[in-house]
């Protein structure tokens, strides 16, 4: 496939095979994006692209396009400016959107989004990393296909998109002409990916070890938790993406049978795992981890207790009361009696870094 791309490219641009890059990306930079995404991304390819630290673009070649002249601000404030306009998308092995901030207006203007569309019908792969899975949905270039998001933006795309399936319990999906990103370090995976993919894996290897960067992860292992439960001690993988898929769907409870089916295991065989790695049944944790977050709630904001029990999962207020004294030893209301105040630093803090088990 790798020499069909390149012979492709060579075509296109009408230089010879042998003078192409092995390894050519267009970036698309959309308004806020995430800078740490591009520049690990784009890092990489400099990385393997020559000998030493001299990023000549020999073995990989990288452009900025975009469709004005003035810079992209990031959401950090910095500005990129563009190294060439919209070309000729057969010229690149994938054409790669970085997302960033969400806001009530379009990431990208029409011109971007028409590129993108003529990049598709070319056969061209395209990426979305962070939020850049949104731009491609939204331009309808998703259809029918698994969009990878980051379990933080989860919730964002299901009201954005209430036909596409998010998946949020992994670092990146690749579905050969489409491939999606959650964001953060998965990115440095997905890079690495396609070094090794075009130029080998001793490259890829060289340039994480000068980045610093520990074994590369592939793209089915779980998104580090969000922070509402601590499970940096829990190694089984399967076990994680079940914590995982509880932490996403609060609200909204999973039953344990389906939870099993999305691991691809038997509800029986979950049971058995759960209970040997956690010390209880999922069912049970997973209740405990609503009622927690409902704690949560409760001493941070000033919701109503019903809004909070539905919020958590729990349709019926009495059964969230009764469940709630039994693991916490006093009800909602003798909480809100005796709570903290909203924006309590101290339970910031536990939100923040993943402690709220006490």
């Amino acid at each position: 496939m790798d020499a069909v791309r390149t012979s492709r490219s060579a075509s296109a641009t009408g230089e010879p095979a042998a003078a192409r890059p092995r390894l050519s990306v267009g970036f698309i930079l959309a308004d806020d994006f995430t800078l740490s995404a591009f520049s690990l991304f784009v890092d990489h390819l400099r990385l393997a692209a020559d000998e030493g630290d001299r990023s000549r673009q020999i073995l990989c070649r990288w452009v900025v396009m975009g469709s004005r002249e003035e810079p992209v601000r990031a959401s950090c404030g910095i500005a990129v400016a563009r190294t060439s306009p919209f070309v000729d998308a057969r010229g690149f092995d994938y054409v790669v959107v970085v997302g960033g901030l969400l806001s009530a207006g379009a990431q990208v203007d029409a011109a971007t989004i028409a590129y993108l569309e003529k990049a598709a019908a070319a056969g061209v792969t395209l990426v979305g990393v962070c939020t850049g899975s949104f731009v491609l949905a939204r331009a309808g270039l998703m259809t029918g296909r698994r969009c990878c998001v980051s379990w933080y933006h989860r919730q964002d795309f299901l009201a954005a998109f209430p036909h596409h399936v998010p998946v949020a319990d992994r670092l990146f999906v690749d579905e050969g002409d489409r491939i999606t990103c959650s964001g953060g370090g998965g990115v440095s995976d997905l890079a690495t990916l396609l070094v090794e993919r075009h130029l080998g894996r001793a490259v890829a290897q060289k340039t994480r070890h000068v980045l610093l960067l520990d074994r590369p992860r592939a793209g089915s292992e779980a998104q580090p938790h969000p922070p509402v439960a601590d499970t940096d001690g829990v190694r089984d993988e399967r076990v994680r993406r079940a914590l995982l898929l509880m932490e996403q769907n609060l609200a909204d409870p999973l039953p344990v049978s389906a939870i099993a089916e999305k691991l691809k295991l038997s509800t029986r065989q979950l049971e058995r795992l759960f209970q040997a790695v956690m010390g209880e049944r999922p069912g049970a944790f997973y209740r405990e981890l609503r009622l927690r977050y409902a704690r949560f709630l409760l001493d941070t904001t000033d919701r109503s207790i019903t809004d909070i029990a539905l919020e958590a999962g729990f349709a019926d207020c009495a059964h969230f009361s009764r469940q709630f004294k039994a693991l916490h030893g006093f009800t909602p209301t003798g909480s809100r009696g005796g709570r903290r105040p909203v924006g309590d630093p101290t339970a910031q803090a536990r939100l923040a870094g993943g402690r709220l088990f006490e």
